[in-house]
């Protein structure tokens, strides 16, 4: 099919009399990738700062004869304090034993380490989502009294802060937080592959 001269091309040309369309989110994926970012970071130092308290006993959370470094259990004041929901007897049994401080210690330092540096997302988000989700447990919100008879204070029956981080942690993994103010891409360029170490 030929075009005869006669025929004159039409286009459409925007004459500026209709506003352009605005984007659904305006600050733009940089913005966006910022933000997660500085999210990142603090939820990573939520963990570090558990571990570094634990460990030296700051004086916080924990006090300087607690401290793990002197001979102090990082489970065995919260663990053996759990007077709620159907675990109570074993997160007492759990309360101080060797490996429940080593594993406790280990995940807050490689989650807290990992999340900040921006590496292993994947893996800190199964981690540390694991984690909160036993704390939850331990706390067992949904209870309105402990198996003493005192209240609980619990403000929500299913969401607390435990389930939150556990979310933040599984929405940095997955929109690969760590490539923003990082080493996330060269984590991911070091594992290849094997993307569940990312």
């Amino acid at each position: 099919m030929s075009i005869r001269p006669d025929e004159k091309k039409t286009t459409s040309v925007h004459r500026g009399t209709e506003p352009a369309p605005i984007p659904d989110f305006v600050a733009g994926p940089i913005v966006a990738g910022k933000s997660l970012a500085v999210l990142r970071v603090a939820t990573g130092f939520v963990f570090l700062w558990a571990f570094v308290d634990k460990l030296f006993g700051l004086g916080y959370a924990t006090p300087a004869k607690g401290a793990w470094i002197s001979g102090g259990s990082p489970t065995k004041g919260f663990l053996s304090s759990v007077h709620v929901g159907p675990f109570e007897s074993m997160f007492h049994a759990w309360a101080g034993t060797w490996w429940a401080d080593t594993l406790f210690m280990l995940g807050l330092a490689g989650v807290g380490i990992a999340v900040i540096a921006g590496i292993g997302l994947r893996l800190s988000a199964a981690a540390g989502s694991l984690m909160m989700v036993m704390m939850w447990a331990a706390e067992w919100p949904f209870a309105l009294s402990t198996s003493t008879g005192e209240a609980t204070h619990s403000t929500n029956p299913v969401i607390d802060y435990h389930i939150i981080y556990a979310l933040v942690l599984i929405a940095l993994a997955a929109a690969a937080a760590g490539n923003t103010w990082g080493l996330g891409r060269r984590w991911a360029a070091l594992v290849g592959h094997r993307t569940w170490l990312r």
